[in-house]
């Protein structure tokens, strides 16, 4: 039975990484295509060659664009793949407008759609992710969710819990897959000489951050003051580098930019962080299974797990004092010891219930 993944950003090659794998496992053909929505080769290459991940069979090459431009463009690619192909099942991970568009084009053609990580929401109609997944949720035949929250909010939405599978997070699995692995050396900690629990660890990338100058000026300034206590090390994504001249260096004092990093440097960053600020949905998670505290400069998140037990601090980024202040707070802050995320077999999980397919007749 052939399986068609569709991945097009770093978080999705991270996913991708342990399910392709556990397919492989079952016996099951996986078809992968990398719409190219990351092109940047330290946004993409890397975390192939590094998560062991094949080559794609097909790289659309879109790259940037506006929504509707990115959008467009890879669903028409989409759509001649999918019809060359013709696979039993199109695979879908998270939120990303590869997402959206491989949905769109396989509900088009009349394939079943599997949505990992399904379920999700930020009940904000504004982000683009929240539209993304809820109409891929919608489109889609079988619902992986990562948690009992995101159960229930599909339960909420109508959608019928037949078609719904907990599997537990797919980011579990890629966690403790390569930890030991980058844990095992010192990698990036050694050149830039950093010590356990000596810096807070950054990451800024969400259009509603980097596209408004006074959210990404209060960012960057409180930053700055955390700087005065401790280093503070951010890996700058290509979109907040071209932002980044909008502040004409104001409030960049003592932040320490680093080119993007491969997971596995990024692993033992937030291994060994004192704290990880960051407006990543990823990022959180990845804190989280490491036992780091985390602060997310967001006004929702979708992962309130974190927010409930105390891992994570939700802070709308508008103002520097505060986003210091919790930052700065944030490894004295108690949190309960949870497990809402699965013990690392939600790869496993998915792969079985893809193979129940090969035996059905009809799937929409």
């Amino acid at each position: 039975m052939k399986i068609l993944t569709v991945v097009g950003a770093r978080p999705q090659f991270v996913k991708a990484a342990p399910v392709s794998a556990a397919l492989a496992a079952a016996g099951l053909e996986e078809y992968l295509v990398h719409t190219g929505q990351h092109y940047d080769a330290a946004m993409s290459d890397v975390f192939f060659a590094e998560l062991g991940l094949r080559p794609p069979d097909r790289n659309l090459g879109v790259g940037s664009g506006s929504h509707a431009v990115q959008t467009a463009a890879m669903l028409a690619g989409l759509e001649t793949v999918l019809a060359e192909q013709r696979p039993r099942v199109v695979l879908v991970y998270g939120d990303t407008n590869s997402t959206l568009a491989a949905a769109l084009a396989a509900a088009k053609l009349h394939l079943p759609i599997a949505h990992v990580e399904a379920g999700l929401r930020s009940f904000n109609r504004r982000m683009p992710e929240e539209i993304n997944r809820v109409v891929v949720d919608v489109l889609s035949t079988l619902l992986f969710v990562p948690t009992e929250t995101a159960r229930a909010n599909l339960a909420r939405e109508g959608i019928d819990g037949a078609r719904v599978i907990w599997t537990g997070d797919v980011m579990c699995d890629a966690t403790r897959l390569f930890a030991g692995r980058a844990l095992r050396e010192p990698g990036i900690l050694a050149r830039l000489g950093l010590g356990p629990r000596r810096f807070v660890l950054a990451t800024i990338h969400r259009p509603e951050n980097t596209d408004h100058p006074a959210r990404l000026r209060a960012i960057f300034e409180g930053l700055a003051r955390v700087a005065r206590h401790t280093r503070v090390i951010l890996p700058l994504h290509p979109r907040t580098r071209a932002r980044l001249a909008a502040l004409n260096g104001h409030g960049l004092d003592g932040v320490e930019i680093i080119e993007p990093v491969g997971f596995l440097d990024m692993l033992r960053l937030e291994h060994h962080a004192l704290v990880v600020a960051t407006d990543s949905g990823g990022v959180q998670k990845e804190a989280f299974f490491q036992r780091v505290p985390c602060v997310t400069l967001r006004d929702q998140t979708e992962w309130v797990e974190l927010l409930e037990a105390g891992w994570n601090t939700l802070v709308p980024p508008d103002d520097p004092a505060t986003i210091a202040a919790a930052i700065l707070e944030a490894p004295a802050r108690p949190a309960r010891d949870i497990h809402p995320y699965g013990d690392g077999a939600a790869a496993r999980l998915i792969a079985d219930a893809l193979k129940k397919v090969e035996g059905e007749v009809q799937l929409a």
